[in-house]
């Protein structure tokens, strides 16, 4: 039996399986979303969703799904479901599952009488291309397959409704058709391996719902348009390949392709092949530079994320190449986006006070892993200029203070990763001295001086060494608690934020530590006891009066919660890492522990991967996007973590 791998008992109860998601994506920033059995229940769900270059490369919904209706002595039995209103299903093809397993690829199983089919989806790497292979195992009398596909051609974010402006007519092409529904689209072509008769029935499927944009509070309603379906026959043993593609393909070779394509992917037998897989699809190749898209199904590229995530999603990976020309577009976006230009500074800038000194930690941990390649020569022009940047940084919204401390400032904008806002207004505003940008700082700092030293810098390893002196002293004096016995979340003026939130685990965790080792044990203690969870670190502590265990509602009710209280895998891999520079490979067995907590997310809402958020409270359901880079990428590091040091 596969790792992953959910019988019939699972997959036709609709409370456990529309609750479960799966994705897979592609290099050209495509992917094919669905729940495992098929039913889409977001307004990003879709089985091709591809980047339009006419619209910016904006993601667009172009084959919604593609019901599968198997015939026999002129009884069809419709293998599909779509939900309606008044929790109506129609059809109800999920009562024939018998088996969903993700192993190379999405694969299930339909028992229909004395009729055994299965499916498989795959993508093909660099292209907007889905291919579909179905395989008859089992059959005792002719048998026909019809395809049915819904077309949506819209934007993801949006919905599409029944219109007088839809070009409806379809062409025919090698095996299959072409429709282009609006002026701007590509034409998407359906064709197949096989021959077939293409039966034009066209029709608006009105009203299909999506149950998890009801949920979050958006506009679940959507009606799609089909142009009719697809039919051939098909013998036991038969395998037939569908591909919807952007542009028109030779049919002959379909079968060859997805053997190829299916041939590339690492089996999902264990939790870190499992990880391993997810990482793989957040790279994004656009023209001439790599990107990390940050998440499923809503984010884009985010420059924090990417610079967090890149450590932990290349740590086994053999491709060196392809990271490192994502690392260099993030330079080229910090340059443009967060540096001072000639004297002045961009509005960009003002958008937060950390991300520039993530390049550190990033650099850093690459150096580790690649200690026979010149890290820090490679890079050592940019982290000069960062360094100068700050240290020039006397007024504006990010300033350096004679204490050597960053204060972070701007009305009505959060600066530090939680940026969530209601009505224009941050939730979790952290105005003045932050305690992980200064520390930050601080690493940053030290790096930068060690490495002048090793490559004859002496002035500049000097410059730094001293700040960072004053930056370490300054930053005890206003961040330790001597009271409680952890660090301050920020400081503005005469107020201390003692509320208990994990980006102090962030000071105790890196490298070059402004801490002692009994204040890095002491913060590792309060973190494993306010916020530590099977799934992460809570952003904060259940005692205090503003904590919020449950994300739900509407965007509003959701934002007021996402720093509040909710779980965050990413601030794991910190927690790890402070937790074995304090308890050293004593506390092995306690951070394995930790890991296998994440076994049970490979089957909970995207299968395979690991969701944005959690709950705080148990048993710490997943909420957010379906995948997440910078958690993914978290679990993969703490793994390599214990290798490491056992």
């Amino acid at each position: 039996m596969a790792y992953l791998n959910l019988d019939k008992s699972k997959l036709v109860n609709l409370e456990y399986s529309l609750d479960r998601e799966v994705i897979r994506t592609n290099r050209a920033g495509s992917y094919s979303s669905t729940t495992i059995i098929g039913c889409n229940t977001r307004k990003y769900h879709g089985m091709l969703v591809c980047p339009i270059a006419n619209f910016n490369y904006e993601r667009f919904v172009l084959l919604s799904a593609l019901d599968i209706s198997l015939v026999q002595h002129e009884q069809v039995f419709n293998l599909g479901i779509h939900k309606y209103q008044g929790n109506h299903y129609d059809p109800k093809g999920h009562k024939y599952l018998t088996d969903f397993e993700l192993d190379l690829t999405p694969k299930r199983t339909y028992r229909v009488g004395g009729m055994l089919l299965s499916t498989e989806i795959i993508l093909s790497d660099n292209e907007e291309q889905l291919l579909l292979k179905v395989t008859l195992l089992e059959a005792h009398s002719p048998t026909l397959i019809r395809f049915k596909p819904f077309l949506a051609f819209r934007n993801v974010h949006e919905l599409t409704h029944q219109n007088m402006e839809a070009n409806t007519r379809y062409e025919t092409c090698d095996k299959g058709i072409k429709i282009k529904m609006y002026e701007g689209f590509p034409y998407l072509h359906m064709q197949f391996n096989k021959s077939n008769e293409f039966i034009a029935a066209p029709d608006w499927f009105r009203g299909i719902e999506y149950i998890k944009e009801q949920q979050r509070g958006y506009e679940f309603k959507e009606d799609l348009f089909v142009p009719g379906y697809f039919e051939m026959d098909i013998s036991k043993g038969e395998s037939i390949v569908f591909s919807a593609s952007t542009s028109e393909i030779k049919t002959g070779g379909l079968k060859t392709r997805f053997t190829k394509e299916l041939k590339k992917r690492t089996p999902r037998d264990t939790l870190l092949n499992n990880l391993l897989n997810s990482a793989q699809q957040f790279i994004l190749k656009k023209e001439n530079s790599a990107h990390l898209i940050s998440g499923y199904h809503w984010y884009k590229e985010r420059l924090r994320d990417t610079l967090i995530a890149l450590p932990g999603l290349m740590a086994y990976q053999e491709e060196k190449e392809i990271y490192l020309e994502i690392l260099n577009q993030a330079i080229k976006d910090i340059r443009t986006t967060h540096l001072k230009l000639e004297g002045q500074i961009s509005a960009e800038i003002n958008k937060s006070a950390d991300i520039p000194l993530w390049l550190f930690f990033t650099i850093q941990e690459m150096e580790k892993m690649f200690p026979e390649s010149d890290i820090c020569g490679i890079y050592g022009e940019i982290m000069t200029e960062i360094i100068k940047h700050y240290t020039q940084l006397k007024e504006g919204s990010i300033q350096i203070h004679e204490n050597g401390l960053l204060f972070a400032q701007q009305e009505n904008r959060p600066l530090t990763w939680m940026d969530a806002t209601t009505n224009g207004e941050p939730v979790t505003w952290r105005p003045g001295y932050t305690v992980e940008v200064n520390a930050l700082w601080y690493n940053a700092l030290c790096y930068y001086a060690a490495n002048c030293k090793k490559r004859n810098k002496g002035k500049n390893s000097r410059d730094a060494e001293k700040l960072a002196e004053t930056v370490k002293r300054s930053f005890i004096d206003t961040f330790w608690n001597n009271n409680e016995q952890y660090l301050y979340d920020y400081v503005h003026g005469e107020y201390n934020d003692n509320a208990i939130r994990p980006n102090q685990i962030i000071a105790a965790a890196l490298d070059f530590s402004p801490l002692t080792i009994e204040q890095q044990k002491l913060v590792v203690d309060i973190a494993k006891k306010e916020l530590l969870t099977p799934k992460g670190l809570r952003t904060l502590s259940p005692s205090s009066p503003y904590y919020k265990g449950v994300i739900e509602g509407t965007t509003e009710q959701r934002n007021l919660a996402i720093h509040q209280g909710a779980v965050y895998p990413w601030l794991a891999a910190f927690f790890a890492e402070a937790y074995i520079k304090v308890h050293k490979k004593g506390g092995i067995s306690f951070i394995k522990n930790m890991v296998e907590n994440f076994e049970e997310e490979m089957t909970a809402h995207c299968i395979s991967t690991i969701s944005e958020y959690f709950n705080g409270n148990p048993p710490h359901h997943g909420r957010g996007a379906i995948s997440m880079a910078w958690n993914v990428a978290a679990v993969i590091r703490i793994i390599k973590l214990i290798e490491k040091n056992s």
